[in-house]
């Protein structure tokens, strides 16, 4: 037979054998290799310890878009070169110290911001020049003020810094922060003590002591938590501090120790920072328990009673011209009542007004049954599809979801030097993309008035009908803080006059017969295809832009007291500004239903908010 010889193999099968033989040593050594490389890089990451959670922190900017303003203690805390703060970097660290670190740490500028986003009800562009409404010159001798630290924080985190700092709360249990300072100073000591040669005892006593703490302060979060031997524990650390400053170590090497363990705490309270930010925004455009607990019981009982009746009557007026139409955009049940109540409770005669509540289909049935449930005056309420209406009329632009207004944050910077310590902000609503359909959906109409649902109506708004818009589109407030020639880099090569203001939605009379003459529509389409577009937050970003060019020169200024802005974001405002307008705006992420909501605001969209609704009690709905 062939390949065997007299050894019982052939030449080749004896190569082959051999190559294999020695391959194999080659992947033993490999495998040994990788198994003492992967734990000698585990512990290098404990030695530098990493703080627990920092390693997954990608530091997006996703968290720019947190746009909620809060008031800020303006008060100036001084840091002492004597007075460092001792805080491990495991251990939670006392509020007044990390507050202080992370003024500090927020000064430095962070990665760039991308030109403009858009979320849910939130964006954020950069703005190429100053903003000069409200934003005054710093001087050189303020630049670390607590003013600009707030702008440059708010700048990276958005309202939610404010809001933060708005509710901190200052520690309290001085000898838990007693002993965080203690340990943080045994640490720094402890690598230089165990050097030295002799001191053996010393360096047992201190990790000993170090250990004690730990184990405290693992098991307590305030004083009431510590055991009764805590003074004793106490005195001994500060008998072996005071042992270990008196050998003769290198202090450098101590300062090298403090700065680590305080870089390390600065990051740990950074990441936690950003971490927060994100669970409020998601606090603050996520619907609730109850809020969907509300839906939920409100679709299942329209089905139980259907209410044609009612529909049949509202269907009667909807078309009629002679009528007050309002229109609002809403897939909140709450919001958009309180809108409603308000307006009807404050107008004079209320028979002649039509409310259309544009709705999703998710949130289509259970607004037609709550209207059924509760009558506001003797207004008319109609309520319509959204999904429906998208597919009925056929436009050029490509509809997606229905989109509410968009709020977008805008970040100016102050003065010439463009660092974010003179990072301004401001917020600007304007037209979703769905609301470009508005002259389809309502052919017969010639004129509405638009509400956004987070606006109160606290006066009567019917002369808005007499006002005669002298050839324009619309009337809406104008906000001269931002202009045209603010936002140029987001404009793209169109013509437009840059020192013309940007324009408010949340209060706008429309005329439709103009809106069609002119195509409104259409050149905003174009506009939108011609902005570049990768993804969906970029395609609703296009909204600001797209909304500033296809209403320039067509707006007609309305008295700006006709409106009192930023109540969503804003903790600034008068309450006699508040009282004395005629409608309240609450733009920003702090909607008066929220928990989140300014408290000192809020009581002025409670008092129209619908009482006496079994489900909202069923259902805990308690805004």
């Amino acid at each position: 037979m062939k390949g065997y010889g007299a050894g019982g193999l052939s030449a080749a099968a004896q190569q082959a054998a051999k190559r294999r033989w020695k391959g194999q040593p080659a992947a033993v050594f490999v495998l040994v290799f990788f198994s003492l490389l992967v734990p000698l890089v585990f512990l290098l990451g404990l030695q530098n310890r990493f703080p627990s959670g920092y390693l997954a922190d990608v530091r997006s900017q996703q968290e720019s878009n947190f746009d909620t303003y809060r008031n800020v203690t303006r008060e100036q805390e001084q840091i002492s070169s004597k007075d460092v703060p001792h805080v491990p970097p495991h251990v939670p660290p006392p509020a007044e110290e990390l507050n202080k670190r992370i003024k500090e740490t927020l000064v430095s500028p962070t990665s760039q911001l991308k030109n403009y986003s858009s979320q849910a009800r939130g964006g954020e562009l950069k703005s190429n020049g100053p903003i000069g409404v409200g934003d005054g010159k710093p001087s050189h001798d303020t630049v670390l003020s607590v003013y600009e630290t707030d702008r440059s924080c708010e700048h990276e985190f958005g309202s939610y810094c404010l809001w933060s700092r708005r509710h901190r709360r200052v520690m309290k249990d001085s000898i838990v922060k007693r002993l965080k300072d203690q340990l943080f100073v045994a640490r720094a000591y402890y690598p230089s003590i165990a050097k030295i040669q002799g001191k053996e005892t010393l360096t047992r006593e201190l990790k000993l002591n170090i250990q004690d703490h730990e184990r405290m302060l693992s098991e307590a979060v305030s004083d009431l938590d510590l055991p009764s031997l805590v003074g004793k524990k106490i005195a001994n650390m500060d008998k072996v501090i005071a042992k270990a400053k008196s050998c003769p170590i290198d202090c450098n090497n101590v300062d090298k120790k403090l700065r680590q363990i305080l870089d390390l705490t600065e990051d740990e309270a950074h990441f936690h920072m950003k971490q927060s930010a994100f669970l409020y925004q998601l606090g603050v455009q996520t619907m609730s328990k109850t809020f969907h607990c509300l839906l939920m019981r409100l679709t299942v009982e329209f089905f139980k009673s259907p209410a044609s009746k009612v529909e049949h009557i509202s269907a009667s007026k909807s078309v009629d011209p002679s009528y007050l139409h309002y229109v609002i955009f809403s897939r909140n049940i709450l919001a958009v009542s309180v809108t409603i109540n308000s307006t009807v409770t404050n107008s004079e005669e209320s028979d002649s007004i039509v409310f259309h509540v544009i709705t999703d289909k998710q949130n289509f049935y259970s607004m037609k049954h709550w209207f059924v449930r509760h009558s506001y005056g003797n207004a008319t309420i109609h309520i319509l599809n959204f999904d429906e209406l998208k597919s009925n009329h056929v436009s050029n632009l490509e509809f997606g979801e229905m989109s509410m207004s968009e709020e977008f944050r805008i970040s100016s910077h102050t003065t010439s030097q463009q660092t974010p310590l003179q990072m301004g902000t401001k917020y600007l609503s304007v037209f979703g993309h769905s609301h470009f359909l508005l002259p389809n959906m309502f052919k017969d109409l010639k004129k509405i008035v638009l509400l956004d649902d987070d606006v109160v109506v606290q006066k009567d708004i019917s002369f808005l009908w007499n006002l005669h818009l002298g050839g324009k589109v619309i009337g809406a407030t104008e906000f001269c803080g931002v202009k045209l020639g603010h936002l140029k880099s987001n404009l793209g090569t169109a013509v437009y006059d840059s020192n013309a203001c940007a324009w408010m939605s949340g209060v706008n009379i429309i005329d439709l017969e103009k809106w069609r003459e002119l195509d409104i529509t259409g050149v905003y389409g174009r506009i939108v295809d011609q902005l570049k577009q990768e993804n969906e937050a970029q395609w609703r970003a296009t909204a600001l832009p797209a909304n500033l060019l296809a209403f320039h020169g067509h707006i007609y200024a309305l008295d700006n007291t006709l409106v009192q802005q930023g109540l969503g974001h804003d903790y600034e405002v008068s309450e006699d500004s508040v009282k004395d307008a005629v409608t309240l705006h609450y733009n920003g992420n702090m909607k008066p239903w929220l928990d989140l909501a300014i408290p000192k605001y809020k009581n002025f969209w409670k008092k129209y908010l619908t009482r006496d609704e079994r489900y909202m009690e069923e259902c805990n709905v308690n805004p």
